[in-house]
Formats: structure tokens, C-alpha cells, sequence
């Protein structure tokens, strides 16, 4: 059987501040209508022979998987939760030691989360001839054949033919200066390193075991101790901790002697940066992508992304990325796109939280937006989706007041328990034990006032809670 695992653990900082760490670049929709995650997994729910998808992200994010599949209505083959990121050789172990529990023959299609793929006949032909490389207990790497010379991939360079469209791999080549990629380029037989591999998920252990010991023994432990949270998969935190941080390429691909490459041409790109999304997106007749309430005039080759509420005006500029948000808005131009992380180490070293989080916040019960923030105050706009409820819980630092704007709230506040219809109000004092709870078919959109000396959201108590935080 074939088992696709999605890694979704990346933070996506270099398409900030649209990428966040709170909301990553593959959970969003930058091309089309679906997420890069969402689109993953739909590239391999339609492969031939295929187990429902495997996806191995972060605690943090274990919810927005979770809504994201129920949106396209794909099952689960598992949620797989790191502790913490240890990079791609563990997560793909915890995978592996998953998928063996339930098919000790497995087969495993690994692909990031976050990259696209536009020819989707070529990428599923590619799969086929892996398959049949990985039956005969290779590690078969998926190589891009490059159009250009690209200095932000590693390359693998061709070895003997293994067979039809299939090759052992010569070795691995990290990112080449700009002279050496044209080389590559010329020469004709490099590929570049997609991230994406097929193996036997029994071989990619004992390939594990053989190079890299400590990885196989960390994460076997880790895997031992696991529970079941809800749809989540929880594997022990301090025996995971015990990992090396260490890719795939650096602790089994570049050591084994059964490594082989796939080259294919798919219209892969990782949109690893705005200057790519520009790339691939569809222009109007002066080169610009524009989304959003965007008027250009004599503006060419550009990227602009309005946000919600503002329009965004450009006259006489050419090779721009603008990107706004509403708490941050990037101007730069597309060459130097790829310096937006000195961005978020300058956030970071201020104690800033704008590459943390958005102004909107998502919650597995719906979300929130800070729409204006004073000295002992807060104002938030709070929507709660169909049959969802806030955790029952309690401030030591607020007070809260609370308008609903459409929809019937069921509120608890200590030993009351009351509907709430549109235009009325209510308020919960400081200490007081609470909970928002929508019985309806309709979201529940509600304005919240919060008052007190510390508004922090680390300034609640969860008393119960349905999605497992308490």
C-alpha cells in the first residue's frame, strides 16, 4: 500500500507577514482557492492504490490540520504531533514507525506541505516509476529538472541508470553560487533536490538504524510512549527531545548506497519566496499580480496583496513586492525578497510578536480579531462556528463584556446559564467562570470589551474543554 506522509512542520518566515508562525505559509491560500496543504493532499489522494494521507505537524497547528481536511472532505491516516521540531529525518521515522503499525509492507510517498505542483499527470507518472524503484528497496529522491539556474537548491547529480526514468544518485551538491548552477545547467545532468521521497517505510529505518542510530532510538522511544488526543497522535515528549536536529538528506540520503534519484518536470516550485509566487501566479498585461482592492497605475511586474479593509494605490513603480496585512504591511523589491527573515530576526530581537501571530487568531472553535488594543483595554471581534464552544474557563486579571452582533449565544457565567440574542449583552466579572457556546446552524459574531490590568491571552484558566486544552 501506498502511504502519502504530508510534513507540515515549516514556519513559512520568508512570505511574512502573510506567513506566520501561528498560520504558516501551507495552510494558506496563495494559489487558487485551496491551501498548499490542502492541495498536497488532494495531489495524493489522487494517486492510484493510496491509504489516506499521513501528515506529521506541530501541536500548535493540530487543529487547523484537522478543519482543513474535514474541508475537503479527505480522512485522516493519522495526525502525527512533534513535540518540537527536530527537522525532517525524525518526522519521517515517527511516520514510518505509524504507518508499520497498520501495514508492515508500507510504502511511503513523503512530500512537504507547503509546494506546488501545476502538472499533476507528469508528478503522478514520476510516482509510478519510484514505486517500482522503492520495490526493489531503493530510497528513491524526486529530482526537478531545472529550466534555469536556481542558487537557492541543493542539486543532485545523475549516477548510472537504474532502469526506465530512474537513476542511482552520483551525490548531493548544496547550494551552488550563481557560475556553478549555470554549469549544472549546461552540463544536463543535475536535478534539483524537491524534498520529496518514496521508500519502503521498513527500509527507511533500517537505513535510519545503519547511519544514524540515535535518531531511530529517540524516536522509536517517543513512538512507544504514545497516546490518543482526540484525532491526534501524541508521541512522548522527552524521549523525542533526545533527537538531533537533522534532515533526511544529511543522515540517511547522502550515506546509504541504495539512494536513487526521479528526475521530472512538473511545475514544482516551493514558493520559497514572494519573487517565486510572482513567478508562477498568473499576470495581467503589464506583468503584475494584484489581489485584493489594488489600482496600478504605470506600475509593472509587480506583487500586490491588499488586505481586507484598505486599498492600496501604486503609480510609476516597476519590480515590487507589496504585501499588506492588517498590523503589517513589507515593501521591497523582488530581488531582494529573499532578506524578508532579516525581518523577522529584527521582531524577533525587539520581543515584537508580529511574526507570531496575526491580528486574526484562529481557535478550533472559530476565531478572534483584535481590533483595537488601549492602556487596560481590549476590543475583539469573536466569531464561533456552528455547533462549537469556548473552553470553560475564568480570568484573575479581566473582566469581560460581551454584544452580540448575529446569532443566538448560549453563555455561562458561574451558576447561570442564558441565551443571548442579536443586540443584547451581557458582562463577566473578574474571576468569574464562563463559556460561549453556539447550539445554532449559523455562526455566532460577538463584540468582547475586555478591561482589566493584564490582558494577556495566557491570562486564562481552562476548567473543561472539548478540544482536549484543559
Amino acid at each position: 500500500m501506498l502511504h502519502p506522509v504530508v510534513l507540515s512542520g515549516g514556519s513559512g518566515t520568508r512570505l511574512w507577514p502573510l506567513s506566520r508562525q501561528n498560520q504558516p505559509k501551507q495552510f494558506l491560500a496563495l494559489v487558487g482557492e485551496r491551501s498548499l496543504y490542502q492541495e498536497t493532499i488532494l495531489r495524493a489522494n489522487a494517486l492510484p492504490g493510496v491509504q489516506p494521507p499521513v501528515t506529521v505537524c506541530s501541536d500548535d497547528h493540530r487543529f487547523m490540520v484537522g478543519e482543513q481536511l474535514q474541508a475537503i472532505d479527505v480522512g485522516s491516516g493519522g495526525i502525527v504531533l512533534e513535540p518540537m521540531a527536530r527537522n525532517t529525518a525524525p518526522a519521517i521515522a515517527l511516520a514510518a514507525l505509524h504507518v508499520l503499525e497498520s501495514d508492515p509492507e508500507a510504502t511511503m510517498l513523503v512530500m512537504p506541505a507547503d509546494h506546488l505542483i501545476e502538472d499533476e499527470a507528469a508528478f503522478q507518472a514520476a510516482v509510478a516509476t519510484a514505486r517500482g524503484l522503492g520495490s526493489e528497496d531503493w530510497l528513491v529522491a524526486f529530482g526537478i529538472k531545472p529550466d534555469y539556474a536556481e542558487t537557492g537548491y541543493g542539486y543532485i547529480l545523475r549516477g548510472e541508470a537504474l532502469g526506465e526514468g530512474g537513476y542511482r544518485i552520483g551525490r548531493f551538491v548544496e547550494k551552488p553560487d550563481l557560475a556553478t548552477a549555470e554549469k549544472y545547467l549546461a552540463e544536463g545532468n543535475y536535478a534539483w533536490n524537491s524534498g520529496m521521497f518514496l521508500f519502503g517505510a521498513r527500509k527507511y529505518l533500517e537505513e535510519l538504524g545503519r547511519h544514524a542510530p540515535e535518531i531511530l532510538a529517540a524516536t522509536r522511544a517517543a513512538h512507544a510512549a504514545a497516546s490518543s488526543d482526540l484525532d491526534f497522535i501524541r508521541v512522548d515528549a522527552d524521549a523525542f527531545a533526545a533527537n538531533p536536529s537533522d534532515s533526511i538528506d544529511y543522515a540517511v540520503m547522502e550515506k546509504t548506497d541504495r539512494a536513487a534519484v526521479v528526475p521530472v518536470s512538473c511545475g514544482w516550485s516551493d514558493i520559497g519566496s514572494w519573487s517565486s509566487l510572482w513567478a508562477v501566479a498568473e499576470h495581467d498585461a503589464d506583468g503584475n499580480r494584484n489581489e485584493g482592492d489594488v489600482i496600478s497605475i504605470d506600475t509593472r511586474d509587480s506583487l500586490i496583496k491588499a488586505s481586507e479593509r484598505r486599498m492600496i494605490a501604486t503609480i510609476g513603480v516597476d519590480d515590487l513586492v507589496i504585501i499588506d496585512t492588517p498590523d503589517a504591511t513589507l515593501v521591497a523589491r523582488k530581488d531582494r525578497v529573499q532578506d524578508v527573515k532579516a525581518v523577522v530576526d529584527a521582531l524577533k530581537a525587539a520581543g515584537r510578536n508580529e511574526h507570531l501571530f496575526h491580528r486574526k487568531v484562529y481557535r478550533p472553535w472559530g476565531s478572534y480579531d483584535s481590533i483595537g488594543v488601549g492602556e487596560r483595554f481590549q476590543v475583539k471581534r469573536i466569531v464561533v462556528k456552528p455547533g462549537a464552544a469556548l473552553s470553560l474557563q475564568k480570568h484573575a486579571h479581566r473582566a469581560e463584556h460581551w454584544v452580540v452582533v448575529s446569532g443566538v449565544a448560549e453563555v455561562t457565567c458561574d451558576d447561570r446559564v442564558f441565551n443571548l440574542h442579536e443586540n443584547e449583552s451581557t458582562f463577566i466579572p473578574l474571576g468569574s467562570v464562563h463559556r460561549l457556546r453556539n447550539h445554532g446552524t449559523e455562526p455566532v459574531e460577538l463584540i468582547e470589551v475586555q478591561s482589566g490590568s493584564y490582558l494577556g491571552e495566557d491570562d486564562i484558566v481552562r476548567l473543561e474543554d472539548v478540544y482536549g486544552r484543559s
